[in-house]
This record gives C-alpha cells, sequence and structure tokens, in this order.
C-alpha cells in the first residue's frame, strides 16, 4: 500500500519512527507529512531514513512546479493514517479547514481512501466534549480512530489519551490493506 503518515505535534511523536519503520518493513511504501509541531518533536532526517522517501513538511514547498504536492500525495495514497494526532488535527480537519499541508492532504484524500486517526494528547484535552464532538462528527463522515489508551502521560496524569501501541496500529493498517486487497 502507498501510505501517507502525518505526524502531528504531540510528545508521541517518536513513535512515530517506529510505526513508520514497521510499516516500511512490511513492505509498505510510506510518505510522511510532518507538520511545523510534529517537527518539535522528531526529526525530518528519522523518518527519511526509515521510510526512504523525502518528509514533507511544507505546503509551499512544491520541489518540482509541475506537480501539486498535496494533490500528489492525495491522489497515489492507498490509505492516510495520522500518528499521532493532536486536538488540533483533529479540530481542524473536522471543520474543513485546509491550512497547512497535512490538512490538505487529507481534505484531498477523504473521500476516496480510508482515513485513520490515532490521538494523543493529555486526558482533559480528549475527553474535553469539542474534541469527542469533532471526533463524533469525523466517525459520521467516515473517518476512522484508533483508540487511545489509558496510561500515565507525559504530563503525569493517569487516564485515556495516549497513543495506541504501535503495533496495534500497524496491525489496523494491515487489517485495512487486507481488505482492500480482496
Amino acid at each position: 500500500m502507498n501510505i501517507v503518515l502525518g505526524v502531528t505535534g504531540s510528545i508521541s511523536a517518536y513513535k512515530a519512527a517506529d510505526i513508520a519503520n514497521q510499516l516500511t518493513k512490511n513492505g509498505h511504501d510510506v510518505h510522511v507529512v510532518l507538520t511545523e509541531g510534529g517537527e518539535r518533536f522528531i526529526t525530518a532526517l528519522t523518518l527519511q531514513t526509515l521510510t526512504k522517501n523525502r518528509v514533507y513538511t511544507d505546503a509551499f514547498d512544491e520541489g518540482d512546479p509541475a506537480v501539486v504536492q498535496h494533490i500528489d500525495l492525495a491522489e497515489k495514497a492507498d490509505l492516510v493514517l495520522i500518528a499521532p494526532a493532536t486536538g488540533n488535527i483533529i479540530g481542524r480537519i473536522a471543520v474543513g479547514l485546509a491550512d497547512d499541508l497535512l490538512s490538505a492532504v487529507v481534505m484531498a484524500a477523504a473521500d476516496r481512501v480510508p482515513v485513520y486517526i490515532a490521538p494523543a494528547m493529555n486526558t482533559h484535552m480528549y475527553e474535553n466534549s469539542i474534541v469527542q464532538d469533532n471526533i463524533g462528527k469525523l466517525q459520521e463522515l467516515g473517518y476512522h480512530f484508533i483508540e487511545p489508551k489509558e496510561s500515565m502521560l507525559a504530563c503525569g496524569t493517569y487516564g485515556r489519551g495516549a497513543l495506541a501501541d504501535v503495533d496495534t496500529i500497524v496491525e489496523t493498517v494491515e487489517l485495512v490493506g487486507g481488505v482492500a486487497a480482496l
């Protein structure tokens, strides 16, 4: 599968390296879109080395004038996975904003391919009624969520909001790939 992996600004961004590595080792072509917040937690070089593909960070860094980057990524994708997904990206997608590369790719891809979102944030943020409303709205629109787990969070709070286990995320993607291949 050709997978677009969105990585946003969560402390769990370091786990995106394991996700990208496992998906690549399993034979998938992984193209990472790293948000500005994500770049504060993990480097593009790490993800590029693991996927053997360019990492995309800027909607306006087109590289090839004949290619519109966000459309090209969306059209080539068989699946979009956002892991970790912050409340910010969930909210932006839910209200139809496409003001950065990742949200633009999602907007261009969502009606054609499955979009899987793996939230990762503080318990109070995850349980916030606005975040929950946004998740519900996106689920009604056909977006899929990989539920966060309960754990001790980086902030010291124990509760739901930790990124799902890497194996759970990879297995979910593999299952979708298996279904898509039938």
